[in-house]
């Protein structure tokens, strides 16, 4: 693929890959084997690589490109433990100004029991921290949203609730959707399966 051919609003790993806008990819890869790092890469988290990313547009200040174009949610969810699953959300969403509180209590409720919403993030489970984290990651503009193990610690019904949450937000955007996974998942309909 040329470069002429590649929009604004994509990301062309050089020389290899293209995520386009608007499509969904999955990376499986075994643990250790680069998932996280290619996100990180990609975020401008971690600039240890060889070769080039190329957004199409100057990258000047990353924050701008974090707060308008990229959403993460990280492996490790980076969670404030002692915040409640309410105000680590509102504290992204304070950033950004995309969601109403009405809007976030909305997505809680739709993946959390009610009452879990105003706990501490240090008292809620693995798997609700990950739900809590969705919330977050989707409270923001986004041309891509990236999803590093996303299900790792969510049960089967769980995971489609968040899975649908997420296919709603990105296709309200027409953003892209990238996550990794350790085995291939069918929560979302892939455009592309990357192997690492």
């Amino acid at each position: 693929m040329s470069e002429s051919e590649v929009s604004g609003s994509d990301i062309y790993l050089q020389p290899r890959v293209l995520f386009e806008r608007g499509k969904k990819y999955m990376v499986c890869a075994k643990s250790g084997h680069g998932k996280t790092s290619l996100l990180n890469f990609i975020y401008g988290s971690n600039r240890q690589f060889d070769g080039t990313i190329d957004y199409h547009e100057p990258v000047s200040d990353p924050f701008l490109l974090r707060r308008d174009k990229l959403s993460y949610l990280f492996q490790d969810l980076c969670l404030f433990a002692d915040l409640t699953a309410m105000e680590n959300v509102q504290l992204k969403n304070r950033i950004t100004g995309y969601k109403s509180d009405a809007e976030i209590a909305k997505l809680l409720d739709t993946l959390l029991p009610s009452e879990k919403k105003q706990q501490p993030v240090r008292t809620l489970s693995l798997g609700q921290r990950q739900r809590v984290a969705a919330v977050r990651a989707i409270c923001q503009p986004f041309e891509f949203l990236m999803l590093d193990e996303p299900f790792s610690h969510i049960d089967n019904d769980n995971a489609k609730a968040v899975a649908q949450v997420i296919a709603d937000e990105v296709e309200r955007q027409g953003a892209g959707l990238i996550v990794t996974a350790l085995d291939r998942i069918d929560l979302f309909q892939f455009d592309r399966i990357l192997n690492l």
